[in-house]
């Protein structure tokens, strides 16, 4: 696996024949003896040796999404500590013998792939010119960067995994969210009919605010209101094309911060005939009834993992164009990302915390 996610042998410190290295602070996770997840800013040693492929690039923001220790566990990308923040927008400062997309003074914006061993929040990275794409002037580096994984998971989810098209009926569950909120723009860019749950009355408002509209809000907070019966009743009682959720409920008895989810059995009951069940729920399992109704209806189920993007070669170019229309609907306006302040660097150690925990609505991007 570990080779499969080297980015086909362009690490970090490809063409380097003596990688030279400087010091830089940056943010950096640690994990404690108890699975605890901590959160520093120290110096490091990065490489400045570029590579034939990389580009070096001074960061202007990195956005801030939760670390997935478990994946990385599954990668065997373990290390005593795992470098924060890849979501960055920046100038090119220098460019590698064999770089083609890129020249100095460019202004840029990517993800740094799953095995760097920097952090976004370095004033300057390398990173491969494949990772990166043009970013437009009028875009801020904070809209850029603070979108960027968001669209592209959005993408991931309705073109790739849900195969969207006009006219289709999509439920987004907890659609107030970062990503939530960046699907709903791009199903409605494409002409489908977007229903959304809200898990507060704040998310409700924003929701009921969105132009152009949600079909219908429906308030997963108020225990009366029923996502089913709500579903079913805007469908006509045929049910939904396709559903992305944000987890689910796989017991009847589950912990307090599950409750506001909708139960497995909810969501193959309210997808309509050759539906697209998208889930976030990688531990999800389906019991022999659960499959026989979802084969009854001819509907499928996708796991929504935006990282394997960056596993296959063959991918390489899709991944590219995903990244440049992403930053294209941000300058055209169709992408209207969520978007914290930007903190400063002694402040990103606690808004991770916070972004770790789940606790923020609005996606948070570091201004260096």
């Amino acid at each position: 696996t570990r080779k499969i996610w080297h980015r086909n042998n362009r690490s970090t410190h490809f063409g380097a024949k003596q990688s030279k290295k400087s010091t830089m602070k940056g943010l950096y996770c640690k994990l404690s003896e108890a699975g605890e997840v901590k959160f520093i800013i120290q110096e490091t040693s990065v490489p400045t040796t570029i590579g034939n492929h990389q580009v070096k690039v001074q960061v202007k923001g990195c956005a801030l999404s939760p670390v997935d220790i478990k994946l990385c566990e599954d990668l065997k990308l373990q290390r005593e500590q795992f470098p924060v923040g890849r979501e960055i927008a920046g100038v090119v400062l220098q460019v590698g013998p064999k770089v083609t997309f890129f020249q100095p003074d460019d202004e840029v914006v990517g993800i740094l792939p799953l095995d760097a061993e920097v952090s976004g929040l370095c004033d300057v990275v390398l990173i491969d010119e494949y990772d990166l794409v043009q970013k437009p002037e009028k875009v801020s580096w904070f809209e850029a960067a603070g979108a960027i994984k968001d669209g592209l998971r959005a993408y991931t989810a309705l073109h790739t995994l849900a195969r969207m098209a006009v006219g289709h009926t999509l439920l987004v569950l907890d659609g107030a969210s970062p990503f939530g909120l960046l699907a709903i723009q791009l199903a409605h860019y494409h002409g489908v009919k977007v229903l959304a749950t809200a898990v507060s009355p704040e998310d409700q408002k924003v929701l009921e605010q969105l132009r152009p509209s949600v079909a219908r809000v429906i308030g997963v907070w108020d225990s009366k209101v029923d996502v089913v019966d709500s579903c079913l009743e805007e469908t006509g009682g045929l049910g939904v094309d396709i559903v992305i959720d944000a987890g689910v409920r796989l017991y009847e008895e589950e912990p307090e911060i599950k409750k506001h989810l909708p139960h497995k059995h909810d969501i193959i009951t309210l997808l309509g005939v050759g539906g697209h069940w998208v889930t976030t729920e990688d531990n999800l399992q389906l019991d022999p009834p659960d499959s026989r109704s979802l084969f009854l209806k001819a509907a499928s189920v996708s796991f929504l993992n935006e990282e394997v993007w960056e596993a296959s070669r063959a991918r390489q170019g899709r991944y590219l164009h995903i990244m440049k229309d992403v930053v294209e609907k941000l300058a055209t306006g169709t992408f209207r990302p969520l978007v914290e302040n930007p903190v400063p660097l002694y402040e990103a150690t606690v808004s991770m915390e916070m972004v770790q925990k789940r606790q923020l609505r609005k996606r948070v991007v570091v201004k260096l």
